[in-house]
């Protein structure tokens, strides 16, 4: 009957591990990354550097639409988004 019961368990478990979402990627530490996935759960199409700025609250400046563009290029590094035209980033489906 143990046995039995071991068996259930095990098709139970592996038949579950196949709905699991695949790993992501650690982020990078800095409080801005998940920030900016959050920004992109919202939007409803890609976005560009300047709209996930505005999005996070920055200053419209060269030096912060450049650093997010820079954050936004090690996500797509990372699997997490995609950059489909240059400069329009959306989250990896």
């Amino acid at each position: 009957m143990h046995l039995e019961h071991l068996a259930i368990t095990r098709k139970t478990v592996t038949g579950l591990a196949d709905r699991l979402p695949a790993h992501t990627p650690d982020l990078p530490e800095h409080p801005d990354y998940p920030r900016i996935l959050a920004a992109f759960n919202h939007a409803t199409g890609p976005l560009r550097a300047k709209d996930v700025c505005e999005a996070l609250g920055h200053e419209l400046l060269p030096k912060n639409v450049e650093g997010t563009r820079a954050k936004l290029k090690r996500l797509v590094k990372l699997g997490i988004l995609t950059e489909a035209d240059t400069g329009n980033f959306a989250r990896k489906s």
